[in-house]
């Protein structure tokens, strides 16, 4: 007999465990397939979880939920071969009652928010791998077949949350596969250090933790960052470059990030650390103009899988958590008054996904994306090295004249880029950022 369900939520990640807690909370019958051996198995991310979303969802999540350490203070980079320029946010605004944001691990994040949605009444397949959608004679989506002996399941609608290089939807012909310039690929280590050694060289305390994300020779002229996150008792270390570019110039992610391991301004973070985790992932960074279509006949794509993620904040887990309560939401008010899930009807998960912050962001920013892979080698290690060159003029005293320092920093600039190539970039800049 062919099980029935009213939702099949596919993937156990921020977008797919927050789909599933919503539904099943709402009373209806859910069942979530996830591949891996366990939510959180696969996926990797630095990670910061933003509190708001999440409260949206699970208001007292921080009861039990497994955090590492509240943020109070964000680092940011513009680092060449041998010195970093810095800007820093640090507020005592950070060490509020309800923390705004958190370091998490994911294989444990994960895990506990899928416990929480099976608590509300989601049944949990691990270990399943989805094969392919089951659509009927007009091409309405009723179900998948999964890998599993007698691995056909119906339901009203399926949630693809499998993440940015999933199959499925692609297999079906709902969406296209992301091009290689539109997907970074990261790679990170996590370095086991003592809690007070971890206070000691970031100058926090307690359950308070820093982010430093970096820009520059890190990524060696490509399109990416580097970034560094404080958890209770390690640190996750990691890069990620667009993926064309790494086929175009042949490079290694692991070689680079061995490379930001030991830039001056880094190495001695690590000093004395135990690595015990590596991996690499897909992230999703063609921004709003690679959004697919988001819903259809007895589907809706959320998370990853919708490339919804905003690069030039570095928010992911966010928006895929908005998005997959989103989504739930709209089912829930279909179900709720007994209409069939069509496309016409889920259009209302584009709508609130539309009115939200989600597309907001994105659509401001929808040029940023083309700009910063097209200029990487100018946003990526000219501008880095003519700020460096600038500061070492500004503060090494050696008897040069303070005029003849000036025209060196000018000349510098001049060189590299002339005044045309400078005005050019900051109106390109300036029209990508609205």
């Amino acid at each position: 007999m062919i099980e029935r369900f009213d939702a099949i939520v596919i993937g156990a990640g921020m977008a797919g465990n927050a789909a599933a807690f919503t539904l099943a909370s709402r009373g209806l019958n859910v069942l979530q397939l996830e591949r891996g051996e366990y939510p959180g198995a696969k996926n990797v991310q630095g990670a910061i979880l933003y509190a708001n979303m999440l409260e949206k969802i699970i208001p007292d999540f921080r009861e039990d939920a497994p955090l590492e350490r509240h943020v109070v203070e964000q680092r940011f980079w513009f680092m060449t071969e041998r010195a970093h320029t810095g800007m820093q946010y640090r507020s005592e605004e950070f060490n509020e009652e309800k923390p705004n944001r958190y370091t998490i691990i994911r294989s444990q994040f994960d895990r506990w928010f899928s416990k929480k949605a099976q608590e509300k009444g989601a049944i949990l397949l691990t270990e399943t791998t989805a094969l392919e959608l089951v659509q009927d004679a007009y091409g309405k989506v009723i179900g998948v077949r999964t890998d599993r002996a007698g691995g056909t399941i119906m339901a009203d609608v399926v949630v693809l949350a499998e993440g940015v290089n999933g199959l499925l939807g692609t297999r079906a012909g709902l969406r296209k596969s992301p091009k290689a310039d539109q997907v970074a690929l990261a790679v990170k280590e996590m370095h086991f250090i003592a809690p007070e050694v971890i206070e000691q060289r970031f100058n926090i305390q307690g359950d308070e933790g820093v982010v430093i994300e970096a820009a520059g020779a890190v990524s060696e002229g490509m399109a990416g960052m580097g970034f560094l996150y404080t958890n209770k008792e390690s640190v996750s270390i990691g890069i990620g470059c667009i993926v064309s570019d790494f086929a175009e110039t042949g490079k290694s992610p692991y070689q680079l990030l061995e490379k930001f391991k030991k830039h001056p301004s880094i190495r001695p973070l690590l000093e004395g650390s135990e690595v015990k985790e590596y991996a690499a992932h897909l992230i999703p960074e063609g921004g709003f103009k690679a959004v697919p279509q988001l819903f259809g006949d007895g589907w809706v794509v959320v998370g990853d899988a919708a490339q919804l993620n905003n690069a030039v904040h570095r928010e992911g887990s966010n928006l895929a958590m908005t998005s997959g309560r989103l989504a739930a939401e709209a089912i829930f008010q279909i179900k709720s008054r007994r209409e069939p899930m069509t496309a016409e009807n889920l259009s209302l998960y584009e709508k609130m996904i539309n009115d939200s912050f989600v597309m907001k962001d994105l659509k401001k920013y929808k040029d940023m994306p083309a700009l910063l892979h097209t200029q990487s080698q100018n946003l990526f290690l000219t501008y880095p090295q003519l700020v460096s060159t600038a500061m070492e003029n500004f503060l090494r005293v050696d008897g040069v004249p303070k005029i003849d320092k000036e025209k060196a920093t000018v000349s510098a600039m001049k060189a590299k880029r002339g005044w045309t190539g400078l005005v050019g970039d900051a109106v390109r800049v300036a029209r990508a950022w609205r």
